[in-house]
C-alpha cells in the first residue's frame, strides 16, 4: 500500500512544487521521518496534503486507502477560510479533539512541521520561519501529546528556539 499511496500523490500533485523543487520532494522528507511509525503512518505522510491541494476527495481516499487513512487525511486538511490565520484556527481546533487511534494522524501533522521547518530553515526562508514560530505555541498546543513522537517534537523544538525572527 506505501508504494501505492506514493504513486497516487505524486500523480496527484502533478506539476506542483515545493519551493522550487517538485512537490514529490517534501512528501518524500515527511515519509522518511515518519520511517519508525510504521507503515500506515507513511502512508498517510504520502496523502496528508493530497485534498488540501487537488482535486482529490476524502471520498476517493476512502475508495482507495480506506476508512481508517481517509479519516486522517482529512484531520490533516485545513478547514476553509478566507486567510491562514482563519483556516489554521479552525484546523488547529479540530486538531485539538483528536484521540484515540486517529492520534496517528497528528505524529504525520508533526513530521510535516518538522518537514517545513527544516526545508526553510536549509533554504534560509526568513519569511516561512517567522511564521512557523509566531504559530508555534497554538500548534503545539493543538497538535502535540505527551509520549506522542517525543523525537519528532524534540527536533521541532530545537528549530524553533534555536531560530530568532529576522536572523537569517
Amino acid at each position: 500500500m506505501l508504494n501505492k499511496a506514493k504513486l497516487y500523490a505524486i500523480k496527484a500533485h502533478g506539476d506542483q512544487l515545493y519551493g522550487d523543487k517538485p512537490y514529490s520532494v517534501h512528501l518524500e522528507h515527511v515519509v522518511t521521518i515518519l520511517r519508525n511509525y510504521g507503515e500506515t503512518a507513511q502512508v498517510i505522510g504520502y496523502l496528508h496534503d493530497v485534498v488540501e491541494d487537488t482535486n482529490i476527495t476524502i471520498e476517493d481516499i476512502e475508495d482507495e486507502f480506506g476508512v481508517f487513512v481517509a479519516d486522517c487525511v482529512s484531520i490533516l486538511t485545513d478547514e476553509t477560510g478566507d486567510n491562514r490565520k482563519e483556516r489554521k484556527t479552525k484546523t488547529y481546533a479540530k486538531m485539538s479533539k483528536v484521540s484515540g487511534d486517529l492520534e496517528l494522524a497528528l505524529v504525520v501533522k508533526a513530521a510535516d512541521r518538522l518537514a517545513n521547518l527544516q526545508a526553510s530553515s536549509s533554504g534560509d526562508n526568513v519569511r516561512l520561519l517567522n511564521m512557523y514560530k509566531q504559530e508555534h505555541e497554538i500548534f503545539k498546543s493543538s497538535v502535540q501529546r505527551e509520549g506522542l513522537a517525543s523525537d519528532v517534537w524534540k527536533k521541532i523544538e530545537q528549530l524553533v528556539t534555536n531560530y530568532h525572527i529576522g536572523i537569517n
